[in-house]
């Protein structure tokens, strides 16, 4: 399927080269590919099957949350140390062994190690998701956009991102369900783990043919790849640090993020109070993981057409919406209708945000030859969330194991951080949204 895929991609790019001189199609497919494939096995995965991986792994909600407060404390490190390195070296050798080095990690997943190991394992993929991937994204996408594109060239990156995403996470459900013998609410510990063995397997394998392509076919025009690799000054940086817009994106990120973080657990909600089976609610999760394209491509489309500042003060208002309602208690077993309805609009503010946050740089004035160390600052505070928000809310479930009143503190916790959030984008708005 991949050996399909890659032809029909060197097709499409050789008929369809651009005039200019930013990179072409083929190069953000390969970029929308890779953006989400590094994150399949750290958090896509567990996010849709979480009943599953926790009992697999015999941890309870705060162990994983701790799991991933090692990955985020590595990456705080990594953000800052990786930010200059996409300002210094071409994005495609960088992402190509930054996705090798995070499938090796698959295979000790695999292993269902003790606690100790599955922390080591969350910093080792905290180090390759991060210092040698994550600001070379998000400078080679700045890059393709150009001046009158930062909305498309984002909304297509996060919804591209969230189609692989989705595309993962169904084949995984599809996986799953074929290698469990008996009726998934009757399966026993050993055929669960069994199945979903095979998913981490096969996900492993599709992210190391992934770096091939990449390795191989993504790579730029000699004037984009000298208008990516500027170097920097120390000079640079506290010419950065000096931008409100830097210290603004930095909240706008965190409270956006600390959102996406706690759709982790929407699966899981709807195991313990919709009462569903593990693989209705994995496919519940597979939902929020389509629900992102959509949501990104749409957002994106209208971003460079609207004020790209408003529509982000706009997502999180519906994130405050959607976190409200399950707040509330409204919803339960005999409102699925309702349960569905606030999935689609939290997942909508949830993802909106995401798309939007890094392509709001340009009218905030951030000289493109300083991304990198733009997006390491910035990233340093924004995605703090990796820390602290999977204990947070992995406390706030186990006081109330199974109970729907856990789940409503966690979505307390969602609508506080989507308010400030949206108040700093509005702030952001009205400094910048005039911005020709």
């Amino acid at each position: 399927m991949l050996l399909g895929i890659s032809s029909f991609l060197m097709i499409f790019n050789e008929t369809h080269v651009l005039k200019d001189t930013k990179p072409s199609w083929f190069y953000l497919v390969l970029l929308i590919l890779s953006g989400e494939a590094i994150f399949i096995l750290p958090f896509v995965l567990p996010r849709v099957f979480r009943p599953t991986v926790l009992d697999v792994l015999e941890v309870d909600n705060v162990q994983l949350g701790l799991c991933f407060s090692v990955y985020g404390l590595v990456a705080m490190g990594s953000y800052i140390l990786g930010g200059p390195l996409a300002d210094k070296y071409p994005p495609r050798k960088l992402i190509a062994i930054a996705l090798w080095l995070t499938a090796i990690g698959g295979f000790l997943f695999v292993q269902y190690p003790d606690l100790w190991l599955l922390q080591i394992l969350y910093g080792w993929w905290g180090f390759t998701t991060i210092f040698l991937f994550w600001a070379p994204m998000i400078k080679a996408t700045r890059v393709w956009g150009g001046a009158n594109s930062q909305g498309k060239a984002f909304g297509f990156l996060d919804g591209g991102r969230g189609f692989t995403g989705a595309l993962f996470s169904l084949l995984g459900v599809v996986v799953f369900s074929f290698f469990l013998s008996d009726y998934p609410a009757d399966a026993s510990l050993g055929q669960r783990k069994e199945a979903f063995t095979y998913v981490l397997y096969s996900s492993s394998v599709i992210i190391i043919l992934i770096g091939i392509l990449v390795w191989f076919f993504m790579k730029t025009r000699d004037t984009g790849e000298k208008e990516i690799l500027e170097r920097i000054s120390w000079e640079d940086v506290k010419q950065v640090l000096k931008l409100p817009s830097v210290w603004l994106l930095m909240v706008i990120i965190l409270c956006g993020y600390v959102g996406y973080k706690i759709t982790d657990i929407i699966s899981q909600y709807a195991e313990e109070v919709m009462h569903y089976d593990q693989v209705d609610a994995a496919k519940v999760g597979t939902l929020l993981q389509f629900l992102r394209p959509a949501t990104g491509i749409i957002f994106g489309l209208i971003a460079d057409r609207l004020k790209i500042t408003w529509l982000l003060v706009v997502s999180f208002v519906l994130t405050l919406l959607g976190g409200l309602l399950f707040a509330s208690g409204i919803i339960a077993p005999t409102t699925t209708l309702l349960f569905f309805m606030s999935v689609v609009v939290i997942a909508a503010g949830v993802y909106a945000t995401r798309a939007l946050y890094f392509g709001v740089m340009q009218v905030g004035k951030i000289p493109l030859t300083l991304t990198g160390t733009a997006v390491g600052l910035i990233s340093l505070v924004g995605y703090t969330p990796d820390v602290f928000a999977g204990p947070a809310y992995g406390m706030l479930l186990d006081a109330h194991p199974g109970e729907e009143l856990g789940h409503q503190h966690v979505f307390w916790m969602l609508s506080a951080f989507a308010f400030i959030g949206g108040v700093a984008a509005l702030v952001y708005h009205r400094k910048y949204g005039k911005t020709p």
